[in-house]
């Protein structure tokens, strides 16, 4: 496709005769297998580790402005001692220690937060092709049957954080930098052997191979292949002779 608007054109024309753009093929199914596919949804998301994603970063600006203002309560300490000012040296030196154990705490619930991170990005990934197979799925019922009312596909993720448990990260500060995790923060470490070995576990399932004499036929659910889309082709570019007079000069003869 030579433009951009083509392609575009192209991905409206798929959609409208029922043609997936992206997602994996499956017209050819039979309903009962369309709506097998489309109940592993609910199943799939409720396996979920909770997103952290907005904490993390939260915790992480945390720690980077807990640490400028400890190297500037220290630099503010320095000055004031090379003037003689004793005391607001000690005064600076006091917001430098202040600022030090609240970006020490910052820095112990990202490296907590990172972990929880990690399993969601983890899971994303192993759930990922059957989550779109779920969703082609529904897609696929609606247009063969377009005048059924179908309930929209909804996830079973464990609830983002709450307003009050983002508070809990946001005013540390104002608790002095407590060395303890928030409840909920604990809570998602002391889960976390059980989700991996869910997902270990899931990462061990097998297909047998109907002969008996064969190991087996790969892994259940194996990783979704990346998308692989065509470069959009580009005319090339036009030659412009040169106007005329404004070519090379030409080599002056020999003797010349």
């Amino acid at each position: 496709m030579a433009t951009p608007e083509k392609r575009a054109a192209w991905h409206a024309a798929a959609q409208a005769l029922g043609r997936p753009a992206d997602g994996p093929d499956i017209r050819a199914r039979d309903s009962g297998s369309l709506w097998l596919m489309r109940d592993t949804y609910e199943a799939e998301t409720a396996w979920a580790p909770r997103f952290v994603g907005p904490e993390l970063r939260s915790v992480r600006v945390g720690a980077r402005d807990a640490e400028l203002a400890r190297a500037r309560a220290a630099a503010e300490a320095r000055a004031a001692g090379a003037r003689g000012d004793h005391a607001q040296a000690e005064r600076q030196h006091g917001l430098a220690r202040s600022a030090e154990t609240l970006r020490d705490w910052y820095q112990a619930r990202a490296a907590e937060l990172e972990q929880a991170d990690q399993d969601y990005r983890d899971w994303e990934h192993a759930t990922e092709g059957s989550r779109r197979l779920a969703i082609a799925a529904d897609a696929e019922l609606r247009r063969r049957e377009p005048g059924r009312a179908l309930a929209p596909l909804r996830t079973a993720e464990p609830a983002p954080a709450t307003d009050a448990e983002r508070a809990e990260l946001d005013n540390a500060h104002a608790r002095g930098g407590e060395h303890e995790s928030p409840q909920w923060v604990r809570q998602m470490a002391q889960a976390r052997p059980t989700f991996r070995e869910q997902l270990a576990e899931r990462h061990s399932v097998r297909v047998p191979d109907p002969d008996p004499d064969y190991g087996d036929q790969g892994p259940a659910w194996p990783a979704l292949a990346p998308l692989e889309r065509d470069a959009i082709l580009q005319p090339p570019e036009p030659e412009m002779p040169p106007a005329p007079g404004l070519g090379h000069a030409a080599e002056p003869e020999a003797g010349q």
